[in-house]
């Protein structure tokens, strides 16, 4: 029985029994409707492009509802036309009327006069129209008119529920409205705003598990891109902690995201997305290594880059100025938490400056000896040039109001796991030991381990930023451990090779550059792991499922997403073009829909110029289908169980009412 003073509160909402009897009724029958659809996807990594092509096309459902919808009744090019339209109004119709008016260098081909633009105006009217009734027709009409486009929501819930008319009456009634529209200018507005409404139906949940920023080029995009969608959370990434790290003023991980930027020749984020002012660097790197080569510093793939090709030289000092302070200020931090069992990751002062080598257990020559900034003495003490370098960069940070914006975003809509439907989701492990057990770990002075520690990290991420003093001071620091720590969940490998990498030749007997992987990446295969990590986490073992990214799926060697018997499914699949080659594939996404689970694999996307052009899309395949053989209904959901509870306290608050406990108004 719920607390009479929550049904005091409860009343005030609704007022008497006939209030409360309305919406009983309207919850029940939404508990009745088909779940929405969910997509799952991982490991974005900067390929904004693919991703807005993706949201657009639901991941391929728009292209079958126009399928089901329409069949052999239209061929293969009107299809086509008819989904870069829904995926690309604006630009599409652009062509369109430019085509109409006969401009040159306008190869736009969908079959059509375009000599007769009122025709082609009614035809897409009608036909996106029919696509948006099949997306949004297991949505109630107040969910439906909550997301309509305010300047059109009159016109549009008339023409989606025209079949309520008779049936003698419909087609005449319709067809009057769609030439209202025409014959008034407001039809290209019109398409417009439905085919945005198409977007932002088609999908009823987006969850994006990890891994927005780095190596791809713009990232920021991404950010902008997902402001606008209406429900979406994300399951922070290595990759997403070290960018917020430094949003929220980590000097080791700012350099660290300079660094990374720089080296993969993705400097537009920073630039233009986020203002950072990058001219500080370039002045000191050029002062610092004016005459030095930095032969081994060059940016990545810097050759077929034509934007480099001028600026090369530039990068690579850069790219040195920035990776020495890096590893500096990675040290400091090592060394002033001993409990993080890292002080051997602290290198420099491992270098002996005299022969130009470093001993890590075998002594290894380095492949680059010019270190002026580096004192033999005191070798993790900033210059005064780089402490006042770093002041600048932390300085144009923190004062990036766009760069605050997404770190308050990430923040919001973000989490370290997330238990929802039976699914769990985390970016890349669960701590484990070699026997299966949880890993104990030290998180600022607390020993914890499983679902303990994974709500231990979450707590101490959001003090790294919402904290004050000490506690946000080690809180900010346990960002780097959680970039590179050995158990951490976000990247639990034995150690961060990057120094290892710049300055040591690969050898094949005693390989410096090897990370170990932690217990989980390999136990986690084990369906029984699985079980056990999924009780951990309060879900069905039996039923429940596990969902990762973070490492890629290289489907060319044979290896699938779906592991453990199907409890587990790891959906990173290359979004990032560098990984690719690796994947032999360009993404996952997982749907989850009334009917069950799609694992749709893609293929790499060709250009957003293309899409729009041609009609040319992300070819996907279905690669698994887990259908239950029911439909799946809202109330067999988290949140129909929600509304379920609800409901309950609603039956309570009436029969308070009858009973005369509370009295109605």
């Amino acid at each position: 029985m719920q607390d009479e003073r929550y049904l005091q509160l409860l009343s005030r909402k609704f007022p008497n029994a006939q209030s409360v009897v309305t919406e009983l009724i309207n919850l029940r029958a939404i508990l009745s409707l088909p779940k929405g659809t969910e997509h799952f996807v991982s490991d974005l990594h900067g390929e904004a492009n693919a991703f807005i092509h993706m949201i657009k096309n639901a991941s391929g459902v728009i292209r079958k509802k126009v399928d089901e919808a329409y069949g052999d009744s239209l061929c293969e090019e009107e299809k086509r036309a008819l989904c870069a339209l829904i995926y690309y109004p604006d630009e599409r119709i652009d062509l369109v009327k430019r085509k109409h008016k006969g401009q040159p260098n306008n190869a736009l081909q969908e079959g059509f006069d375009y000599s007769n633009m009122y025709e082609w105006y009614k035809r897409r009217l009608h036909q996106v129209v029919a696509i948006a009734r099949a997306i949004t027709i297991k949505y109630t009409r107040s969910k439906v008119y909550k997301h309509l486009p305010k300047d059109y929501a009159y016109v549009i819930k008339e023409l989606l529920h025209e079949s309520s008319l008779e049936q003698k009456d419909r087609q005449a009634y319709y067809n009057a409205v769609i030439e209202a529209i025409i014959e008034t200018g407001c039809a290209e507005q019109l398409l417009i705003s439905i085919t945005y409404f198409i977007h932002s139906m088609a999908i009823d949940m987006l969850h994006i598990v990890g891994d927005i920023f780095d190596r791809g080029p713009r990232p920021h995009k991404i950010l902008d891109v997902l402001s606008t969608i209406r429900d979406y959370d994300i399951q922070w990434g290595n990759h997403d902690i070290e960018w917020m790290g430094a949003m929220a003023g980590n000097l080791a991980l700012i350099a660290t995201v300079l660094r990374v930027s720089i080296r993969y020749a993705n400097i537009e984020t920073l630039e233009e997305g986020y203002g950072i002012n990058l001219l500080p660097l370039a002045n000191f790197a050029m002062q610092t290594y004016g005459d030095d080569p930095c032969t081994i510093w060059q940016t990545k793939d810097f050759e077929n880059n034509p934007r480099l090709t001028r600026s090369a030289q530039l990068m690579a000092k850069m790219h040195k100025a920035i990776s020495i302070i890096q590893f500096k200020l990675e040290g400091q931090t090592v060394l002033r938490h001993p409990e993080w069992n890292m002080s051997h990751r602290a290198l420099l002062d491992k270098i002996d400056f005299t022969k130009g080598t470093i001993t890590l257990n075998t002594q290894h020559p380095l492949l680059d000896t010019h270190l002026p900034t580096i004192d033999p003495n005191n070798p993790y003490a900033l210059s005064a040039e780089e402490q006042d370098l770093m002041n600048q960069l932390h300085r144009s940070f923190r004062k990036s109001e766009k760069m605050q914006r997404h770190l308050r975003l990430l923040y919001e809509h973000g989490s370290l796991y997330l238990v929802h439907n039976g699914f769990l989701l985390y970016h890349a492990a669960i701590p484990l030991n070699q026997d299966g057990s949880f890993t104990e770990v030290d998180v600022c002075g607390e020993k914890v381990k499983g679902k303990a520690l994974m709500d231990r990290i979450d707590k101490v991420i959001r003090l790294a930023y919402y904290g004050e003093g000490k506690e946000k001071e080690d809180a900010l620091d346990y960002m780097l451990y959680l970039w590179q720590g050995e158990h951490s969940p976000l990247y639990n490998k034995d150690r961060m090779t990057t120094f290892e990498r710049y300055f040591i030749d690969k050898t094949n007997d005693n390989d410096p550059h090897r990370e170990q992987k932690g217990a989980y990446f390999s136990l986690a295969d084990d369906e029984a792991i699985c079980k056990q990590i999924l009780t951990e986490f309060g879900l069905d073992p039996n039923t429940g499922r596990i969902i990762n990214g973070h490492v890629p799926v290289r489907t060319i060697k044979g290896e699938t997403p779906m592991r453990a018997n199907g409890k587990r499914f790891v959906i990173d699949g290359g979004f990032s073009k560098p990984y690719q080659e690796k994947t032999g594939i360009a993404g996952y996404t997982l749907i989850y829909n009334s009917h069950g689970i799609q694992l749709v694999e893609h293929e790499s996307f060709e250009s957003r110029e293309q899409a729009i052009l041609s009609g040319s899309d992300i070819h996907s395949r279905t690669l698994l289908q887990d259908f239950t053989g029911h439909r799946i209904r809202v109330k067999d959901t988290d949140k129909g169980k929600e509304l379920q509870r609800y409901m309950d306290s609603l039956e309570q608050l009436l029969h308070a009412y009858h009973t005369g406990t509370i009295r109605q108004r």
